[in-house]
């Protein structure tokens, strides 16, 4: 009887460690950190930006919310492409899973940058 019962709980558990390992949220697994490098640019602070992608899957197309965005510091569009609806980071090349993408600007504020699109691409 006790091997009867084992087995369920063994599924049960095994169904749970599967689905966890790319059970991703395109959103709310992109997380955004920023920080001052200590550098001056046209006597404005550069803030360093850090995309973490905080998942096992591949994300892709990120676009991150930008209305209002302003820098000194020239930011390559391949990195960072502003659009009306968002900007895109990256040039819509992939960010692996647990891997990071970084960029600078220079303004006198950080900026809130949140994440509004990405897509899962889980093999």
């Amino acid at each position: 009887m006790a091997g009867f019962l084992n087995f369920p709980c063994a599924v049960f558990f095994l169904s749970l460690i599967s689905q966890g390992r790319c059970q991703c949220h395109p959103i709310t697994d992109i997380k955004i950190f920023q920080s001052q490098t200590g550098v001056l640019v046209q006597n404005k602070p550069q803030w360093k930006v850090t995309i973490v992608n905080d998942c096992a899957c591949t994300q892709v197309n990120i676009k991150v919310a930008c209305d209002g965005f302003q820098t000194v510091e020239e930011i390559d569009s391949s990195i960072l492409a502003i659009g009306d609806d968002g900007c895109q980071i990256n040039h819509e090349q992939p960010v692996y899973g647990y891997q990071t993408f970084n960029f600078t600007y220079s303004w006198d504020t950080q900026y809130p940058f949140m994440p509004i699109y990405s897509e899962i691409a889980c093999s």
